[in-house]
């Protein structure tokens, strides 16, 4: 829900009103990561493969495209807005991620230097 807060508040492109939208956001971005990403990603396959993984950059987006569509309060102006949109999700997903544990609670590391 942060990242999507963050793509809202620092991408012009990208609008969610409302914070019942940035909860049911976050949960159809889960849901449509977890069952509708892996299959395009199957049926992509090939053309990832042959831009070296770039392609995914544009799933990315076309799933953060597809909850938008799903809502009337998140709107994307454009292409463009919904890569930069779904990459700040992800770095801010892969940051909370170092943060939180195999098991799910939240860890912190303490390295003291002797």
């Amino acid at each position: 829900m942060l990242g999507l807060y963050l793509a809202s508040v620092l991408i012009p492109g990208v609008q969610i009103t409302g914070t019942g939208t940035f909860i049911l956001a976050a949960l159809l971005l889960g849901l449509v990561n977890g069952f509708v990403r892996p299959v395009a990603f199957l049926l992509t396959l090939p053309l990832t493969i042959v831009t070296l993984g770039l392609f995914l950059l544009v799933l990315n987006a076309g799933m953060f495209g597809l909850v938008a569509a799903m809502l009337e309060s998140f709107s994307i102006a454009g292409f463009g807005s919904a890569l930069l949109g779904a990459m700040i999700v992800s770095i801010t997903s892969t940051i909370a991620s170092w943060y939180i544990g195999p098991d799910g609670r939240y860890e912190v590391f303490v390295i003291r230097h002797h």
